[in-house]
Parts: structure tokens; sequence; C-alpha cells
């Protein structure tokens, strides 16, 4: 097997963002009230709940839960990226993977991986989550992907694709969620869909380019992409009420629930 057809998790998941923390911190989408409050619907009051954010980032997600009242894990092995991570009251960050959280045996209500799953060891990840979880508890994955559904995000979608590396790029992401739906330790598997709209800036739009690990930071693909951004971005942009000029991003998130 060549390098270029490694499953994700032996193509450097623990480094591969290590330059792009800054813009992962500031231009990653968030996810939508929506989805947050379904993964945590029949768990009881968010307050008493413990969560472990998995392959947590910078986290956006480990946030959207501790606001809601759950007390944290944002578990994430690449330092950068917790270095990036804007501190939260309710979140304690823990250097530690998915395969081997550090946390005790039946500690947690909920286990959520948002935009991570696909970089785990999916069989060693889900039993460490089965392990940690309470009974009752639940996992849930979440995957914000873009919806080519308009000429803009279309656009955007094919330029990232020419100038990105392909063989990461063109793995779907939720299909990763099969290794969930079919584990024999997890029930009542669910799915859930939401669509909404992005309102970014130019700088946005370049900052979510940047930080896709596929994505060239330098180099003769760097500044082409970067050229056609700034051409679909002065195509398609139109001011907002402020006078600011702004476009919008399609997106669906996706939510995979199973219980223990």
């Amino acid at each position: 097997m060549t390098p270029d057809l490694l499953p994700l998790h032996q193509q450097n998941p623990l480094g591969r963002f290590s330059d792009r923390a800054q813009d992962y911190a500031r231009y990653r989408p968030t996810y939508p009230p929506e989805a947050i409050a379904t993964l945590l619907r029949g768990l009881g009051d968010p307050t008493t709940l413990i969560a472990a954010d998995i392959g947590a980032g910078t986290g956006i997600s480990a946030r959207l839960l501790g606001d809601r009242g759950l007390t944290v894990w944002a578990i994430e092995p690449n330092a950068a990226m917790r270095a990036a991570t804007e501190p939260h009251l309710q979140v304690a960050v823990r250097a530690a993977t998915a395969e081997a959280t550090g946390l005790p045996d039946a500690s947690v209500h909920l286990v959520t991986c948002c935009q991570a799953f696909h970089w785990f060891k999916a069989e060693a990840a889900l039993a460490e989550f089965h392990r940690i979880l309470k009974s009752g508890g639940r996992v849930a994955l979440l995957w914000n992907e873009r919806k080519p559904i308009d000429r803009f995000t279309e656009s955007y979608e094919a330029i990232i694709c020419n100038a990105s590396d392909r063989q990461i790029k063109v793995i779907t992401d939720y299909k990763s969620s099969e290794a969930l739906a079919h584990a024999l330790q997890f029930k009542n598997y669910q799915t859930h869909y939401f669509d909404w709209l992005r309102p970014m800036t130019y700088d946005a739009l370049i900052g979510l380019s940047l930080s896709a690990s596929y994505v060239p930071k330098s180099g003769d693909a760097h500044e082409h992409m970067l050229h056609r951004l700034r051409y679909l971005f002065e195509q398609w942009a139109e001011l907002d009420e402020n006078g600011d000029r702004q476009i919008h991003m399609a997106y669906r998130t996706n939510v995979y629930l199973a219980s223990k």
C-alpha cells in the first residue's frame, strides 16, 4: 500500500493540524443549536452531566457543551491545538488520545466527537468510549459537511478540491459513522441532519480554507487557490445590514447517536 492510500489514522493525525491551529480556532464553523440540543435530549439536566469531547481540537464543540452547563473533558493530543483553545470555566483540557483517554471507567454521561472520528482507529476508539461511558450514556459523532446546493458553495468546493491532497479530501467523513452503526456494544443508533447557512467575510473564507489539513499553505497551488477564492468572493459577496461584504456557505450538520 502506498503512503497516499494509507487509512487516515496512519496519516499523521496527531501532528497534521499543528500549523493550522490558529486558523482552526478562528475560522472553523460552530454547530447549530438544534444539533447540540438533539445530542443532549433525554440525558437529563445538563448541569448534572459530564462529557468527554474527543479530538476536541481548539475546543469549539467543548465550549458549546460547557455553555449548556455540562462539565467537559476536552481530550486533544495535539499541543498546538490545545494551546489555541479559548478557556472556559466548564471545560478542562487533557492531553490524551481517543484510544487512550486516561479517564476512569464509567465516568462520563456523553462522549462527543466533532469533526474528528475519521482520524481515529475506530474499533479501539469505540472500545474506549464504551469503557468510559456510564450505563445508559451516549456516543455522538458530528460532522459539518459543506452542501454544494448553490453556485457559490459548489465553486468553493471545486477550488478546494483542485488545490488539495485529493486522497484526503475525497474520503467522505460521514462514512466513518458506519463503525458506530455496526458496533455491537452500542444500541439505539440514530441519525439526524441539520441544514444551515453560515455568513462569512473574505478573511473568514480564506481562514477556513487554510484550516483544512489537506490544503497547501505555500507554493504555486496555494497561490492559485487564493487567487481563485478572491475572484469567487468578489463575484458573490453582498452587503449585510452593517454594510460589510459577506457570502453565505451552505452546510449540513450530520449527527450520529448511539447508547451504551
